[in-house]
């Protein structure tokens, strides 16, 4: 148990029975009453972000999230599977956690899974991922007097834009916190 004072961004903390991710702290304290720590927070579980305020010596249970490396193999209907590469472990996490990063993952990417005593928790994906495009309508000449773009669909099944000159085939590379065409890889 530690201060709630202690808690910079980046830590986890339990708090009626939920984890959650301390992303800004303020404390803020006045002439005659005791420090108050403003908390923005999100829900591991949940994924929803919501403020929190303690006061000074409110003890606050403080963990640590275990994050490991691991594969993607493939999609088994309602869950996906990953692999330890080192012990060849495979977990399965389901669909439900991991709208998101599904839009991104190909087989054999390389994504690092949190979890809390046997629990996952959720992926985190690289910065950027290469895809490639699958569908993607030819480049219009005359037109690249302004930053001109086009629908592609990635190999995925996402659409994103991206400029004329790119053509089908072609593998670029995609920042998986936007979801926005980043340029060729």
């Amino acid at each position: 148990m530690i201060n709630v004072t202690e808690l910079r961004p980046g830590n986890y903390f339990i708090e009626d029975g939920q984890i959650y991710n301390v992303l800004d702290i303020l404390l803020n304290k006045t002439a005659m009453r005791k420090m108050v720590a403003k908390l923005k927070v999100k829900n591991v579980r949940t994924g929803s972000t919501t403020e929190m305020s303690f006061n000074s010596g409110y003890a606050i249970e403080r963990i640590t999230i275990d994050k490991r490396k691991m594969t993607y193999l493939y999609d088994s209907g309602n869950f996906l599977v990953f692999m330890d590469q080192d012990t060849y472990e495979q977990v399965e996490v389901s669909k439900d956690r991991l709208e998101w990063e599904m839009r991104f993952l190909v087989a054999n990417s390389e994504v690092d899974i949190a979890s809390y005593d046997g629990e996952i928790m959720g992926i985190t994906l690289p910065a950027k991922v290469a895809l490639k495009i699958t569908e993607c309508a030819p480049g219009v000449r005359g037109n690249t007097v302004t930053s001109a773009t086009k629908d592609a669909v990635l190999e995925t099944g996402i659409t994103i834009r991206v400029p004329l000159f790119i053509e089908e085939g072609e593998t670029v590379s995609v920042r998986t916190d936007t979801g926005e065409y980043d340029g060729r890889a």
